[in-house]
């Protein structure tokens, strides 16, 4: 197939888990998700298949799906990805019940909680560093080592764990830990840290704490105040399951106990979706902020001009496996090209100007060209779209690369004493090529047949080729973004393991002298449009008449799959 198929598989092993929950009564028929982001960077075409399983499967289910920023991180978390993330949701057609929870909302219960277990005997303070417990955890097939803090008494842990909460000891001295097991083999069940002090401005609660919970810590204990019954996650988390199923076991739950599942994640080729990585590239200014529209981001995938659908619609074809694989980022530019040519009106475009001038084009009394309009289709995919009139005259401007004077074998363009179409205007034969001092063809000449007005001829002669063309008179200025894949490998880093090595030097072009129909200027910010035989072209939400090239026209993923057949 030369495009994929976009319907939502019928049935994938989360799926058909939550039928067979349902079935057997568990949570009562109830089912709950959450999208659960750390608010330190924007979201990425991987959060978007998170977003699309998470919200998707509540409302297949007639359940609910809320998001809750896992706000534990006060050292990279900022209001400002906060409202990132939550603008992203919804632009990718989500909107989640209000309020928007957050992991910081439970401190004061996950605090009472950490208490019970210290209680209960079953965690501790630690007073080594960080490296050392590092360290003392072993490895695969090498065996933990208890900490010399392991066996403290429970009320000196109280004590401690107090002191903790109350600023009296420095950031990194002490930690507190749940007591499992040091020689368990999955190494998430190694005595963990559940809270570590971090001084630090909290975006939400300011001061309140010096002491955070980790990541583990506080994530299935927000699950279960929230009442969620399917936690879904990404197969990273496969390892950590047996600490959430540990922690929630050993808790006194308001509701039932959370199940999670795992599930592969989003790889594309050419792309990086590390947020760390994606943070790197911001701030040593290789591109030009988290939206640039050469990142995965949402939000420079959404100022680039990719339709939320597309989006949803792929991630819906790659479905749900548990096995992580990287696709073909082809394979979504396929999405996003099938959704434009349904939905993008065409406009007429030149990257690189040359001048044409008809020769036998009449001429008014004072010897100007006269002005005409041919009408063209604004999108031959939808005839609802209408028509529009285009401005002709006696001087236009063509594609640099639509002229050549000593032609290459298979070259179907403009060259001297041949003839090609112009867009829906006429038939023009090429006459003269006018050449500046260093040699440089500067300006061509060419007649035009009366008879071929609409581009067709009467006598039925045909012509190889069909050019594009802006007026000259009425063009106005437009500055066209062209980019390349922003990392020359499919995957980033593999030979080296550093992926900035694979960066692109050459992933963007800025053409500033670009020449448009007048009707593109009507473009709305935020709008794509067809650039006729050369892509589809986003117009920036904040510069006018700039313009990123969001996908090009040609079918990659179809030749990928042509190529992969052979």
């Amino acid at each position: 197939m030369s495009e994929p198929e976009s319907a939502a598989p019928t049935s994938d092993f989360v799926r058909d888990r939550i039928r067979a929950d349902n079935a057997a009564g568990t949570f009562a028929g109830r089912v709950q998700t959450r999208f659960p982001p750390e608010p330190n960077g924007y979201l990425h075409i991987g959060h978007a298949k998170a977003i699309c399983v998470d919200f998707g499967i509540a409302a297949e289910f007639d359940g609910v799906c809320n998001v809750r920023l896992d706000d534990t991180n006060p050292d990279t978390e900022e209001k400002e990805y906060v409202e990132s993330i939550l603008d992203d949701i919804s632009w990718l057609g989500f909107e989640p019940p209000r309020p928007i929870l957050h992991a910081s909302d439970y401190f004061d219960q996950l605090y009472d909680w950490a208490e019970l277990l210290i209680r209960d005997g079953l965690a501790y303070v630690d007073e080594q560093d960080g490296e050392t417990i590092s360290a003392q955890r072993g490895g695969y097939g090498k065996p933990g080592i208890e900490s010399p803090w392991r066996d403290r008494p429970i009320e000196d842990n109280l004590t401690e764990f107090r002191k903790m909460r109350d600023g009296e000891y420095a950031d990194g001295s002490r930690v507190l830990r749940a007591k499992i097991d040091m020689q368990h083999e999955n190494m998430q069940l190694r005595d963990p840290v559940m809270y570590r002090i971090r001084r630090g401005h909290h975006f939400r609660t300011g001061v309140k704490w010096v002491i955070y919970p980790t990541y583990d810590w506080a994530h299935g204990q927000s699950d279960a105040i929230e009442g969620v019954t399917h936690s879904l996650c990404t197969l990273e988390f496969d390892s950590h399951r047996p600490l959430y199923d540990w922690y929630l076991d050993h808790l006194p739950l308001p509701m039932e106990q959370p199940r999670q599942t795992e599930f592969a994640r989003l790889e594309l080729t050419h792309v990086v979706t590390s947020k760390r990585r994606l943070k790197r590239l911001v701030d040593e200014r290789h591109v030009d902020g988290w939206d640039d529209p050469r990142l995965p981001t949402l939000s420079g995938l959404r100022r680039r001009g990719y339709p939320p659908k597309a989006i949803r619609d792929f991630c819906s074809y790659i479905g749900l496996t548990r096995t992580n694989s990287r696709h073909d980022i082809e394979l979504l530019e396929s999405f996003v090209r099938r959704e434009l040519n349904q939905s993008a009106q065409r406009r007429m475009v030149v990257l690189r100007p040359l001048k044409l001038v008809i020769t036998n084009w009449p001429t008014d009394d004072s010897g100007a060209p006269i002005v005409t309009h041919v009408e063209v289709a604004n999108n031959p995919e939808n005839p609802d779209d209408g028509t529009r009139l285009v401005p002709f005259s006696g001087e236009l401007w063509i594609e640099q690369e639509d002229f050549a004077e000593v032609p290459p074998p298979k070259f179907f363009r403009l060259s001297p004493g041949r003839e090609v179409r112009l867009r829906g205007a006429y038939f023009v034969t090429c006459t003269e090529v006018v050449k500046d001092a260093d040699g440089a063809v500067v300006e061509v000449h060419a007649t035009y047949d009366p008879a071929t007005a609409g581009g067709n001829a009467p006598d039925g002669r045909k012509v190889k080729s069909t050019m594009h063309w802006v007026a000259a008179p009425h063009a106005v200025p437009a500055t066209v973004a062209l980019y390349d894949r922003l990392f020359t490998a499919p995957a980033p880093g593999e030979a080296t393991g550093e992926a900035l090595d694979d960066l692109n030097p050459n992933s963007l072009e800025l053409l500033t002298d670009c020449r448009a129909e007048p009707a593109l200027a009507d473009t709305p910010p935020g709008t794509v449009v067809q650039f006729e035989r050369l892509g589809y072209f986003a117009h920036d939400p904040r510069t006018l008449m700039l313009f990123h090239r969001t996908v090009g026209l040609k079918d990659e993923w179809a030749a990928i799959q042509k190529r992969q057949q052979r």
